[in-house]
C-alpha cells in the first residue's frame, strides 16, 4: 500500500466495506476486490499499531532515564 493513509481513514474504509457486506450491497464482481483491499488495510493498521506501540515504549524508556 503506497498511498498516504491515516489509521483513521483506513478504519473508516474497512467499516464502510463491512457495512456494505452486512447490507448485501456488494456485487459479486466487487467482492474479491473489496476483500483484498480490506486485507491490505488490516495489514496497514496492524503495522501502524505495532509502530506506535514501539514509539510509546521508547518514549517511556527515555522518561525513566
Amino acid at each position: 500500500m503506497k498511498e498516504k493513509l491515516s489509521y483513521k481513514e483506513a478504519m473508516a474504509e474497512i467499516e464502510q466495506v463491512v457495512a456494505s457486506l452486512e447490507e448485501n450491497k456488494l456485487d459479486v464482481d466487487e467482492l474479491g476486490v473489496k476483500v483484498k483491499r480490506v486485507s491490505e488495510l488490516l495489514a496497514f493498521c496492524k503495522a501502524k499499531l505495532h509502530d506506535t506501540e514501539e514509539e510509546v515504549e521508547n518514549i517511556l524508556k527515555t522518561m525513566e532515564e
